[in-house]
């Protein structure tokens, strides 16, 4: 195809005309359009990657329960600014276990979404859980989102990018306070996030101190170990956790 029917189509794609509709106004097949947009699509990936630039931000999500964590006294009002809405707490059984869930979503090749999650225990452990980059269509993402927040009672709200690294980060640096590390998958999906500046956070731990709340697959005596080194024996609360729900959510 040549470059100037390639400019007609980027142009005709930007007063958001659908593929039928430039195929029409061009004279050429739709096949022909969709190709071509997905190569720039494509194009515009690699271009990214060489720069070492990240893909556009799809969608941000969080479980409800972390929006009430957020420190209102931000500078510049920022939350006030980036914040779809904030809810009033509810009775949340995640709040009170100090666990809550983001999702990251990032646009890649055409017609595909590149996800991951991130569960934060925010009383303590900082991130329990990661999932690596995992490009998806659009349906599937749509799935994907619904079972990975069913544990949680509430609809995942909608956030902005910085919200979303403010969360993450603040729990990451909480728990590395105490002596722990991120989930050993953290590292694989740490440049999806993109760079904090560390003026959205989100409040850590319960009443003040450290609150380890211990599932089945935790290391009980490690972790009480490491608080006893961090923070000094009496310092920390300790409660014997179960999985929500029956399922493997620890």
């Amino acid at each position: 195809m040549a470059e100037t029917q390639q400019q007609q189509i980027r142009e005709l794609r930007a007063l958001n005309l659908t593929p039928k509709q430039i195929a029409r106004k061009l004279g050429i097949k739709v096949s022909e359009v969709n190709a071509a947009i997905q190569n720039e699509a494509e194009q515009t990936a690699l271009d990214r990657l060489e720069k070492g630039e990240l893909e556009p931000v799809y969608q941000c999500l969080a479980s409800e329960n972390l929006l009430q964590l957020l420190l209102k006294n931000s500078p510049e009002n920022s939350i006030k600014n980036l914040l779809t809405k904030i809810i009033p707490a509810k009775n949340n059984k995640e709040i009170e276990r100090g666990l809550g869930l983001v999702v990251i979503s990032r646009v890649a090749r055409y017609n595909q979404i590149t996800v991951c999650s991130y569960l934060l225990d925010v009383w303590c452990l900082g991130v329990k859980d990661a999932t690596p980059p995992r490009t998806l269509d659009r349906r599937e993402f749509k799935d994907f989102v619904e079972v990975l927040f069913e544990p949680f009672p509430e609809k995942p709200q909608e956030i902005g990018l910085e919200v979303a690294a403010g969360m993450i980060f603040s729990a990451c640096e909480y728990a590395e306070s105490l002596g722990f590390q991120p989930h050993k998958d953290f590292e694989k999906a740490r440049s999806h996030i993109g760079n904090w500046d560390g003026k959205i956070r989100i409040e850590c731990g319960r009443n003040g101190k450290p609150c380890f709340v211990s599932g089945p697959y935790d290391n009980s005596k490690k972790i009480i170990e490491t608080l006893n080194k961090s923070r000094g024996e009496g310092n920390f609360d300790f409660i014997v956790g179960s999985a929500p729900g029956g399922r493997d959510f620890w």
